[in-house]
C-alpha cells in the first residue's frame, strides 16, 4: 500500500471543505478514475455519525476513551470500518481490541525508537 491508495481526511481538510460531508464528497470526486479508501479522522461520536452519513469507508477514532470506542463500535455496527488511534501503547492494545474496532494504530512503535548510528566506509 502506498500514499496513493487512500485519502486521509483530517481536521484541517474538514475545516477547509466546510464539513465532513463536503470533504468526503470532494475526496470521492477526485478519485473517480480509480476508487480509493476514504478515511476520516473524528474526535467525537457526533463526527462519527457525520462520517457514516457522508459514506466514508473508514473512520479514525482519535483519542477516544474505551467507553467511547465501544459506543462507536455499536453505532458503526459493521456499516463502516473503525480505526482507533491516539495515546495507544503496547500495554493498552488488548483492551482497545476488545472494544470492537477493526484496526488499531500504535504510534509508540515509531515514536519511541532509538536511533542507530551506522556508517559505511569504503576503501
Amino acid at each position: 500500500m502506498g500514499l496513493f491508495d487512500a485519502v486521509l481526511i483530517k481536521e484541517n481538510h474538514i475545516s477547509s471543505a466546510g464539513s465532513i460531508a463536503a470533504a468526503v464528497a470532494r475526496a470521492h470526486d477526485q478519485t473517480t478514475r480509480q476508487p480509493v479508501l476514504v478515511e476520516v479522522e473524528v474526535e467525537s461520536i457526533d463526527e462519527l455519525n457525520q462520517a457514516i452519513a457522508a459514506r466514508a469507508n473508514r473512520v479514525l477514532l482519535d483519542n477516544f476513551s474505551l467507553s467511547e470506542l465501544r459506543s462507536a463500535a455499536d453505532i458503526a455496527d459493521g456499516k463502516i470500518e473503525l480505526e482507533a488511534s491516539g495515546g495507544i501503547t503496547l500495554e493498552t492494545v488488548a483492551e482497545i481490541a476488545a472494544t470492537g474496532v477493526d484496526f488499531i494504530s500504535v504510534g509508540e512503535l515509531t515514536k519511541t525508537i532509538d536511533a542507530l548510528d551506522l556508517s559505511m566506509r569504503l576503501n
